[in-house]
């Protein structure tokens, strides 16, 4: 008899100098990151803004649209868009990042969405926030968990399921956990949740549910695949792991001059230049950013802009560089205020998850012919 063990096999680290593979190719098609030249902008447009789907898009229609508020509830709620959109309406300014950006950099290779640094993006998200909603349904008093489900369905790894994640109470109570209709002030477009889908600020993109259907609250731990196997940071396979919860801090160089077509190698004029990027973190303000410009070996201040909106978006960094000719490597890391900041070595994990590693960006400074 066939089963879904038959089309989905087990997760797996890539052999040495195994070459990327058909289906990561074909997931790299579907996912995209954001083109690093795009963070100039603020506000990432929605088109530029990374994007990762786990199974397909679902067919929602947003007029036979309700979201379910079920579980260990006084009240169970069913509420349309309109009655969404008529209880109080916040935007928010909020970096999301996939959990697995810089898994393909990592030797050895973890075997999934073969993301390097670009899966990020800086978006204004408005909906009307969670916790109130979830007051009003009536917490009970031994709530645990609660339980997001999308619309999308698909096999993981020998699971059928419907995409599900959970947050402990306290988190989904936080008062910037949006449930979101819009982003960019446009009503969310069909790849990125329409007509709604979870934002909670800090946390890695894993958490931000899509196609919302339904909000349970669970008295017991949510064991589910996404939260108890998938985004779990493990040493190796037998490794019960710790989960993926918060984004670790990052920042990234917008790469200067113009690029090789193939290999992205970027072209430079010699001369003074100023080398700009973005920095965030899901664990606190970024408070410093450093840069250097060739590969590690020294690093100097950059200048922090004042932080825009109310605390979740990226900030962006900058850095006079006189640049000479020659081969050059540039990268840049952040701190939080939590004392975190980004290695120069891999933090490797066999999913591949939280890879904060310095980016790296060839740069050479070549006189004009």
């Amino acid at each position: 008899m066939t089963t879904v063990d038959d089309v989905s096999r087990p997760s797996r680290v890539a052999a040495p100098d195994e070459a990327i593979s058909a289906e990561e190719l074909q997931l790299a098609a579907r996912n995209h990151g954001i083109p690093l030249e795009a963070l100039r902008y603020d506000v990432t447009p929605a088109g530029l803004h990374y994007l990762l789907i786990h199974y397909d898009i679902p067919d929602v229609d947003p007029d036979a649209y309700t979201l379910t508020v079920s579980g260990a509830v006084a009240r169970p709620l069913r509420l349309d868009l309109a009655a969404l959109r008529a209880r109080p309406r916040v935007t928010r300014r909020v970096t999301l990042e996939c959990a697995g950006n810089g898994r393909a950099l990592l030797r050895p290779r973890p075997v999934s969405q073969p993301w390097l640094v670009e899966a990020v993006g800086n978006a204004e998200w408005a909906g009307t926030p969670l916790a109130p909603l979830l007051r009003e349904a009536g917490l009970a008093d031994d709530a645990v968990d609660v339980v997001f489900t999308g619309a999308d369905h698909g096999v993981e790894r020998g699971v059928e399921q419907d995409y599900q994640r959970a947050l402990p109470v306290a988190d989904a109570l936080r008062e910037e956990v949006l449930l979101a209709y819009e982003m960019n002030g446009a009503p969310l477009l069909p790849q990125h949740g329409a007509p709604l889908r979870l934002i909670v600020p800090g946390w890695y993109g894993m958490a931000h549910v899509k196609w919302l259907r339904d909000v349970h609250v669970a008295t017991e731990p949510f064991d589910g695949y996404q939260n108890a196997v998938a985004y779990r940071l493990r040493a190796d396979a037998d490794d019960p792991g710790v989960p993926v919860t918060r984004i670790e801090p990052r920042a990234l160089v917008r790469p200067p001059g113009f690029p090789d077509f193939m290999s992205r190698v970027r072209v430079l004029r010699p001369g003074p230049c100023t080398v700009d990027g973005r920095a965030w973190s899901g664990y606190g303000p970024v408070t410093s950013v450093e840069v250097t410009f060739d590969g590690g070996d020294s690093w100097v201040p950059a200048s922090l802009d004042e932080p825009t909106g109310d605390g979740w978006g990226w900030r962006r960094w900058s850095v006079a560089w006189a640049a000479a000719p020659g081969r050059w490597v540039l990268g840049a890391r952040a701190t939080d205020a939590s004392g975190r900041t980004q290695p120069v070595e891999q933090p490797w994990n066999r999913g591949g998850f939280a890879n904060n590693l310095v980016q790296r960006v060839a740069v050479v400074v070549v006189p004009a012919e």
